[in-house]
């Protein structure tokens, strides 16, 4: 028994640093997640005219289809999760493009950092509830549906969404979801496995998994 207990407390032991290592932030995974995040900026700042316009006019043939445009604004938490796989890249990847986003100028100012937070969140709770081991496509799927519903659980107070009614509720759910999931998790899937074939991830277990 005693022989047992000890046996066990060395694999515990052993297997523990490979545990602290596999979630401990390096130096370039910090600076991978500030490209990324810079990068995420840009191309929000890009669609905020272009998924801005689309929102507005899906939402004025169907109130709530307008979130059927919102994706592409959900991109950081995914991506960022995907190529960095340590907790808190979601957060951090999407949080900062939505600096950048509100660094450049858009119209809604500092409640952008709001929704990066709570997109990022989104994203992050779906990769921990699979214990930061399973980053597949369907995993990425549920991501950016992830991301979408933290944008509609903020959107009920920061937008007034919560006295809209259930209709626009719902149908503003389902649209922001599926967006999320093809434009965020979709989108974020193809270009990890893009970046991976060039061989510019080779430093992280994204990059080595290019082939699986």
């Amino acid at each position: 028994m005693t022989s047992n207990l000890t046996n066990n407390q060395l694999l515990d032991d052993q297997t523990a640093p490979a545990r602290a290592s596999r979630h401990s932030w390096r130096v370039v995974d910090i600076v991978v997640a500030a490209v990324l995040g810079v990068a995420c900026g840009l191309i929000f700042f890009a669609w905020n005219s272009i998924g801005y316009a689309w929102f507005t006019t899906m939402d004025a043939l169907t109130p709530g289809l307008g979130g059927i445009a919102a994706g592409i604004w959900f991109l950081g938490g995914p991506l960022g999760m995907l190529i960095i796989r340590k907790p808190g890249a979601a957060i951090l990847v999407e949080l900062i493009g939505a600096i950048v986003s509100a660094l450049l100028g858009n119209v809604w100012g500092i409640t952008t950092l709001y929704s990066g937070l709570a997109q990022g969140l989104g994203a992050e709770l779906v990769f921990a509830l699979f214990a930061y081991r399973n980053f597949k496509l369907p995993v990425a799927l549920l991501a950016g549906a992830g991301a979408g519903l933290g944008a509609w659980t903020l959107e009920l107070f920061t937008s007034g969404n919560l006295a809209k009614g259930p209709t626009f509720l719902a149908i503003y759910l389902t649209s922001t979801v599926i967006s999320g999931i093809v434009l965020a998790g979709g989108v974020a899937h193809l270009l990890g496995k893009a970046l991976a074939g060039t061989g510019v991830l080779d430093r992280f277990a994204s990059g080595r998994d290019a082939g699986n």
